[in-house]
């Protein structure tokens, strides 16, 4: 049967689409021909040429901060959907419905504070005079170089996402069909070839999604990198930052977030399409 269009049903859906539009659109038509204006004499005139593509695009630094923040978001997300799982899966499967509203509550908690504020503490931890090293110290271990190194700015990614990844992957396990996981019992499935076998192919939606959303964030986060690994290695968030301190070249930090954006979609693509493969059948 086909859904017939109405004034009524229009008329509900034009807030997303005016929020679509001013939001996301428009800033990204803008952004695509700032990429192709010049600049010169420290400022910005609009015309058409492909040079800012074609230098940043022949710079090995360009591509250098592509594979490390590829790499870095990648990682983090799949550490992050690791150790979120154990989580996620207690409060789902183990806990009583008071106690599970509560673990939530405990998850919500976090962002009721700043990411950045989360991030100024975790210097406190991670220096070499901080909390951890001062433990370390005790027990005649350390001093550990820890702040301004790759570890402290996978410590911020999971700061910043580990309590979503927990909620989204939750709010998958707990429709679980539990009569599967009574059959898989009745056939003699262990407890681990049950979760591998039936939990997490029947929440496979809600664990890509949340592995997606990680992966996002921490793609183009700056504040872990800058803050927690001291914007050394560069990643590109920081890179975009330099390029407009150097001489105001927006239109090539245009360049650089449109290359981010162009990622994202075809990573968001892809994980959306492997979630849902099958799912019709």
């Amino acid at each position: 049967m086909h859904k017939r269009v109405t004034i009524y049903g229009l008329t509900f859906s034009l807030p997303l689409l005016l929020w679509q539009l001013l939001f996301f659109v428009f800033p990204l038509v803008f952004l695509v021909a700032l990429s192709f204006w010049t600049v010169r004499n420290f400022r910005m005139q609009p015309d058409f040429d492909t040079v800012n593509w074609v230098t940043m695009y022949g710079r090995s630094v360009f591509w250098q901060s592509y594979g490390l923040t590829l790499a870095m978001a990648a990682a983090a997300s799949a550490i992050t959907s690791i150790l979120a799982f154990p989580c996620s899966y207690a409060i789902a499967f183990k806990l009583t419905p008071g106690m599970r509203q509560l673990a939530i509550f405990m998850m919500v908690i976090p962002f009721f504070t700043s990411y950045l504020v989360r991030v100024y503490s975790w210097q406190i931890f991670l220096s070499d005079n901080g909390i951890i090293n001062g433990l370390l110290g005790l027990a005649g271990l350390g001093p550990l170089p820890m702040l301004n190194t790759v570890f402290a700015t996978m410590i911020g990614y999971l700061t910043l996402t580990f309590p979503l990844v927990v909620l989204l992957q939750l709010f998958s396990l707990i429709f679980v069909d539990r009569t599967l996981i009574e059959a898989a019992h009745n056939l003699r499935c262990g407890r681990l070839r049950t979760v591998f076998a039936v939990v997490i192919p029947s929440a496979r939606v809600g664990l890509v999604i949340a592995a997606l959303f990680s992966f996002i964030l921490c793609f183009g986060d700056f504040v872990s990198p800058i803050y927690l690994g001291g914007g050394d290695p560069t990643t590109l968030s920081i890179l975009i930052t330099d390029t407009t301190k150097s001489g105001q070249q927006w239109p090539r930090a245009a360049v650089i977030a449109l290359t981010m954006i162009a990622t994202l979609l075809a990573v968001a693509f892809a994980a959306v399409r492997f979630a849902y493969k099958g799912a019709g059948k």
